[in-house]
Parts: structure tokens; C-alpha cells; sequence
């Protein structure tokens, strides 16, 4: 498995999120993470369309499990996982040497500046890991040139938050001017008219937008599912540390206990595209 490094980055911020707190968070918790977001893993998957002989790119890959999943499919090809995040990734490696995936490779890296070889993919993934860039065109025509023609896009990107359950759960929050995570960031590509503004800008052809729902555990039951969200970088970025913010979440995530877990209801954007 590869042990890529870091070459420039033009996406400062994120990558001193993602390299500091948040990345650490994410990685010590991937299980927790995976089990938010991994309902909606079959729709990336399927959007994707994986064959056997398939070179796969997962931008923003985190700790790796859509890359595993993907090298999986990929059985006679290969995946290949970006991030900004070196804590993210070394769990990422961690992971894949322990399932015995031979086909994979993690590269830290800047996808929007990163020299990916030209035409080196049949499809790119992502799931919730193309919503932060600094220029989203300027970083989708890079993925795109790392695609052969015709290539496949597929990606996860969050829907307007008062389309799920985690909405519900944020509005029990003390009100702020911005939203906690706010209308940039997780919430950039929220906007299908902004979807197609950003991939045809950036080359891309076919571009189709679905919603998708899937149910989404966030822990045991409403103080396990709190005490997580309390150290959510967004949550801990705009409320800092406290048992007040504690007994918030865990208030509002009373309602959403059920069959032994809190489940809330999600919702996103599979947006799929043509190179």
C-alpha cells in the first residue's frame, strides 16, 4: 500500500483543521463516523459502477472504508484514497493492512492542486469529502483530468439541513447568526443549481442530481449520541466544551432513540457526472 505525502497545498485552512483536532477526532472515532454515513454507501456504490478492472480515486477519502469498499469492487484493479488529513490517513492504512486489502493506496494530498497522472482513472468517489475545497471548479477539473474520457464521477454531497433529522437536533442549539456548520463548507454543494454551476465549469458533462435517504446511527442512545456530538469539530468550534452543550444533544436526540441506537433520518445529494 502506498505511503504518499503531502506535496503543496493550496487549501490552508482545511488542512490545518483536518491535520489538527478534527482530523484526530474523525480518525479516533472512524467507527462512529462510518456508522453515520456508511447508509449511504450502497448509493455511492451504485452510482460509481464499479467493474472488476476499474482504477478508482476516492477524493477525501478519511479513514478509507468507501476505498476498501471500492478496491473490493475493483477486485482486478486498484483504489486509490486522497486526503488532507495525515491522522485520517494513517488509520486509513492501519484499516486496509488489517483487512488484507492488497489493492489500495493512500496519497495525503490537496485534490484541487494535486499532480494525479493524467487519465489515470475510470471513476472518482467521494462521500461528503468534495464540500470543502477553496475552489471547487478549479478542484473538480483537476479530478477531471485525472479521468479518462468518459470517465465516471460519483459523490455524496450534504442536502439543505432542514431536509433531515440532523437539522431537528441542531435547532435545539443556543441560535447564531451562522448556522454551525454553516452555508460554505458541509453545505456548499447543498444546492443543485450550484452542483451543475461548479461540474460543468469544471468540464464535466451528464451531470445528475438524486436525492437519497438512509438512516444514520449516531450512537447507543441519547448521552452516547450527545457526548459524540458535543466534540463534533463544528459543534466544539462554535459552542466550545461544556455539560450544558452535553445535555442539549442529548435532549434532543431523546426522540430519535429507538431498537436499541439513536437513528436520525439523512438526507443528501448522489450526483453523478461524465468526464
Amino acid at each position: 500500500m502506498g505511503d504518499g505525502k503531502a506535496g503543496a497545498i493550496v487549501n490552508t485552512a482545511q488542512y490545518e483543521a483536518w491535520n489538527g483536532y478534527e482530523g484526530r477526532h474523525w480518525a479516533d472515532h472512524h467507527d462512529r463516523y462510518d456508522a453515520g454515513n456508511g447508509g449511504f454507501n450502497e448509493f455511492l456504490l451504485d452510482g460509481a459502477a464499479i467493474g472488476p478492472r476499474d482504477r478508482v480515486l476516492d477524493v477525501g477519502c478519511g479513514s478509507g472504508q468507501v476505498t476498501r469498499l471500492a478496491a473490493e469492487q475493483a477486485r482486478s484493479g486498484d483504489a486509490t484514497g486522497v486526503d488532507l488529513s495525515a491522522p485520517m490517513l494513517a488509520r486509513a492504512r492501519s484499516l486496509a493492512e488489517e483487512q488484507g486489502a492488497t489493492n489500495v493506496t493512500f496519497e495525503q494530498g490537496d485534490a484541487q492542486i494535486h499532480p494525479f497522472p493524467e487519465a489515470a482513472f475510470d471513476v472518482a468517489v467521494s462521500r461528503f469529502g468534495v464540500m470543502f475545497f477553496a475552489d471547487p471548479i478549479a478542484a473538480f477539473g483537476n479530478i477531471r483530468r485525472a479521468l479518462r474520457e468518459d470517465g465516471r464521477l460519483a459523490f455524496l454531497s450534504m442536502a439543505p439541513i432542514g431536509e433531515s433529522d440532523l437539522g431537528t437536533v441542531l435547532a435545539a442549539l443556543p441560535s447564531r447568526e451562522e448556522p454551525p456548520i454553516g452555508h460554505h463548507g458541509p453545505l456548499s454543494l447543498s444546492d443543485p443549481d450550484r452542483v451543475h454551476e461548479v461540474l460543468e465549469g469544471a468540464g464535466f458533462r451528464d451531470v445528475a442530481c438524486r436525492r437519497v435517504k438512509a438512516e444514520q446511527i449516531e450512537g447507543r442512545d441519547a448521552r452516547d449520541a450527545g457526548e459524540f456530538f458535543a466534540g463534533w469539530g463544528p459543534i466544539r468550534y462554535n459552542y466550545g466544551e461544556s455539560e450544558e452543550l452535553v445535555d442539549l444533544l442529548t435532549e434532543a436526540m431523546r426522540p430519535f432513540e429507538r431498537d436499541g441506537a439513536v437513528r436520525l433520518r439523512g438526507t443528501a445529494w448522489l450526483v453523478t457526472a461524465r468526464a
